[in-house]
């Protein structure tokens, strides 16, 4: 298991944890003083209140929670969110509502989940050409059905 520093920003906030024995992530969740309402096509910036650190081998990815997404509409703009390891400021998360109902948040409420991954560094090497494949440059689609 690896290690993740976690810093409260506020003593009322509280730390995500895994709900079963065999989740992926854990569930971030709001902290805000006041409700916050998210229109229909529109997005939010939500606070958690809190802020980590973990070894640059790791990001942290912040996806949709799934119950949200299938029964409101509401998902991670940039799914996944990337917390790179040199971040420290307050993990913010940016949700967006595709639903036809504005979508109210409460504090405490579960938002998205966060899952520690680990990166692997790339070393690139220039070249004037690439090995042929049968796809070749065929974009989207290229592939069928």
């Amino acid at each position: 298991m690896a290690r993740v520093l976690i810093k409260k920003l506020n003593p009322d906030v509280e730390l995500p944890a895994y709900k079963t024995s065999g989740a992926s992530g854990m569930d971030l969740m709001a902290f805000t003083e006041e409700p916050i309402t998210i229109e229909p096509n529109s997005s939010y910036l939500v606070p958690t209140g809190l802020s980590m650190a973990f070894t640059e081998d790791y990001e942290v990815q912040i996806r949709p929670r799934s119950g949200l997404a299938a029964k409101k509409g509401i998902t991670v703009l940039n799914t996944p969110g990337t917390i790179d390891s040199d971040y420290r400021g307050e993990i913010k998360i940016i949700l967006f509502n595709h639903g036809k109902e504005s979508f109210i948040i409460n504090n405490k409420d579960r938002v998205a989940q966060m899952i520690l991954t680990p990166v692997i560094k790339m070393e690139l090497e220039e070249t004037d050409s690439l090995p042929d494949t049968f796809r070749g440059d065929g974009g989207f689609g290229s592939t069928g059905k």
